[in-house]
């Protein structure tokens, strides 16, 4: 019961309650304490009912609390329902009490804030004891212990019989609720050049419990307390913060932590407008690497994502898009791949090597976050990533099935957990942008390019673009190459020189000439905002001409297939990607139609990506499988005739079928000698053809 001295405290409540949430607690009364046991309120109108009692609300939190929930019990309310266990939830504080994580400081203690974050882990919801009732085996009394934070606390002596024990602890009389524990991380928007993002515990109980899984970003609101650091033999001084949450709100915002000004989106809407906007947004990405426009173009389309659609029924389009580079060492794929990461409003970046597929999907793990004693579950990159661009550098140099876990997070954008008695569905709605070597280290330009890539089908079907970046001499790109690197260099020296000497002997006009040759045209922080804008405000839809023209070139491209021995083009896997990559074209103009002419430009993009490694170059036709399966329509009629006629033979001869006799008829199916060596090579790994004695081959 509050004290005489500060009813008017809890009179100050009522009349709050009255003014402002009348409807809420009576809609709370109705539902308690069943389906609801809080009253979430606003700081922004205790604030307008009155400013000091708001701010006392931000200093001594419990006390104030406790005031509030009085005032709640008190309520007068038109049903008899007793609110003696309902709690009072506050939310939406001010700026100035919303640190970033990594900002809180031990002038916070015991005040509320409001942090904000990414879920990374989360345990299990389990029964916290609040006061424990103890039974005396001896003379049975009852002795209530409350519980607060930290050891078990047992009695030192029973009140009936004042002897030692031994207790036994009476569930039915103990008072129980439920707790989870959460640990959220800075979003990677926040994070800037490098920084290691820092991580909060929040204990929750009762009600909000089980509301958030990992992958969440959340807003929470809570009192902070402090944590001794070490184990119970060695205590350090130091103290770790967490906090006792008071209120966990999903935050439904892509970008929360961006800020975009009016003067902000005046700039984005005039850049929208201009004639050559795809020009200056090619030339704002990576202007340090020289060329590569198309595939500059591409990732500029990748950061503004086509329209995720869903559909009446319950199904879900997606509209990231997924993108691959492989190409020759020394092309540069890394340094776009970092410069994308940098102008993401949401991007998580990681490498090949150093990934594991529990580091990108999730991890069940148990540590001392969970006590020791429970599993719980871990986000992983591509789930850190909801909702921006996860950057994978190094793909061909992951284990396989690594890399086969992120086939369900590339086409469904969920990630399904089953570890450790663990079932969880986690999202991850992000566009996958990778980078990979070819099988050999560099590109063999004899070797058709669909055999170089040492990925699996199934993982390289899921990309909607793939890029070969081939590294071939050639004078007078080499000569321009040579120009851009050497200026870019020079520009970067000058800025040290002028940062770093007090008289570098060089004008500020030439410095300032120089660098402007390798400054992006949009500056990247704008770009960064512009791409949250249109993401937000812009859902474009197909116009009937736009609708015409990726019809057609789909149409025509699948119509060379329709001979009785010709390869499939291509599937209707890349007549999404070409609807996605339209609706992303639009989206840079900021425009609500998507037109012909972002038809036709996406359409030339795919079609030069086909070109280089959706065609069979035997026959130089489009053929899907290259990509799809992973074997050209032309290898595997080759591969079926050369079984056929290592059988036919086998019947001839006892002792198997002669190698020398294969090679002297393989004319005979039109494959030549080398030709039919490396295939029968790769028939034996396999196990489709095998050699019982040397030089003489039997089918499996």
């Amino acid at each position: 019961m509050a004290q005489a001295g500060n009813s008017e405290l809890v009179d100050s409540f009522e009349q709050f309650f009255r003014n402002y949430y009348d409807n809420e607690i009576k809609q709370l009364a109705q539902r308690y304490p069943n389906e609801q046991r809080s009253l979430h309120i606003d700081w922004q109108d205790l604030y307008r009912f009155d400013p000091d009692l708001a701010d006392d609300f931000l200093n001594q939190p419990e006390q104030l609390q406790r005031y509030a929930e009085e005032a709640l019990r008190l309520y007068d309310l038109p049903i008899d329902v007793s609110l003696g266990q309902a709690h009072v939830r506050i939310r939406n504080l001010p700026e100035t009490e919303s640190p970033e994580i990594r900002e809180i400081r031990a002038r916070d203690m015991n005040s509320l804030v409001q942090a904000r974050g990414i879920v990374r882990k989360a345990t299990d919801v389990r029964p916290k004891i609040e006061e424990a009732a103890f039974e005396c085996q001896l003379c049975g009394t009852l002795t209530r212990v409350p519980q607060s934070s930290g050891d078990f606390q047992e009695p030192h002596e029973c009140q009936g019989c004042e002897r030692q024990g031994p207790f036994r602890v009476n569930f039915d009389q103990s008072e129980f609720v439920d707790s989870q524990k959460l640990r959220i991380q800075e979003s990677p928007e926040g994070l800037r050049g490098g920084e290691t993002p820092q991580s909060l515990d929040i204990h929750v109980e009762d009600d909000i419990t089980g509301e958030v899984t990992p992958g969440d970003h959340v807003s929470a609101t809570g009192v902070l307390r402090l944590e001794q650091q070490g184990d119970q033999q060695e205590k350090s001084p130091v103290f770790d913060f967490y906090m006792e949450g008071v209120s966990v709100e999903i935050d439904e915002e892509q970008f929360e932590d961006m800020d975009i000004t009016d003067e902000d989106k005046e700039e984005i809407v005039r850049l929208s407008s201009s004639q050559d906007i795809y020009e200056q947004m090619v030339a704002s990405i990576a202007p340090s690497i020289y060329g590569y426009d198309q595939e500059k173009l591409a990732m500029i389309l990748q950061l503004f994502s086509g329209v995720t659609k869903q559909l009446p029924d319950g199904s879900r389009i997606r509209g990231d898009l997924h993108m691959l580079l492989i190409g020759d060492p020394g092309t540069g794929k890394s340094q776009m791949l970092s410069y994308i990461q940098n102008i993401a409003p949401r991007a998580v970046y990681t490498s090949g090597k150093g990934s594991s597929s529990a580091g990108l999907t999730a991890a069940a793990v148990r540590d001392d976050f969970g006590d020791g004693q429970q599993w719980t579950l871990e986000a992983g990159a591509l789930v850190l990533a909801d909702q921006g661009i996860a950057a994978i550098d190094e793909l061909d140099k992951m284990r396989s099935e690594d890399r086969s876990a992120m086939h369900e997070a590339l086409e469904q954008q969920k990630i399904s957990v089953s570890k450790a008695g663990i079932n969880a569905t986690l999202k991850s709605r992000c566009s996958l942008l990778g980078a990979a070597n070819p099988k050999y280290g560099r590109f063999d330009q004899y070797e058709p390019i669909g055999e170089q890539i040492d990925l699996e089908p199934a993982l390289i079907s899921r990309f909607d673009l793939i890029f070969t970046v081939t590294d071939q001499p050639d004078e007078e790109k080499d000569r321009n190459l040579a120009e851009h690197i050497i200026t870019t260099n020079y520009a970067g020296e000058l800025t040290t020189q002028r940062e770093q000497m007090t008289s570098p002997g060089v004008s500020s006009e030439e410095i300032d000439e120089m660098t402007e040759q390798v400054d992006p045209e949009i500056d990247a922080e704008l770009l960064r905002k512009y791409i949250a804008y249109a993401k937000q405000n812009c859902h474009p839809r197909m116009t009937e001409a736009a609708r015409e023209a990726i019809r057609d070139f789909y149409v025509d491209l699948r119509a060379k297939g329709t001979d009785e021995d010709a390869p499939v083009p291509v599937t209707a896997r890349k007549l999404e990607a070409l609807v996605r990559l339209s609706e992303a074209s639009a989206r840079v103009r900021l425009s609500d139609t998507v037109e012909e002419a972002d038809a036709n430009r996406v359409i030339e993009i795919v079609r030069s990506c086909l070109q280089d490694i959706g065609v069979d170059p035997e026959t130089g036709e489009f053929d899907a499988d290259i990509v799809e399966a992973g074997t050209s329509k032309s290898q595997r009629d080759r591969i079926k005739n050369l079984k056929q006629l290592i059988s036919d033979i086998e019947e001839e001869y006892d002792d198997g079928a002669p190698v020398d006799i294969v090679m002297e008829r393989a004319d005979e199916i039109g494959m030549d000698q080398s030709k039919a060596e490396h295939e029968i090579e790769k028939l034996k790994q396999k196990g489709e053809v095998y050699e019982p004695s040397t030089d003489t081959l039997r089918t499996t």
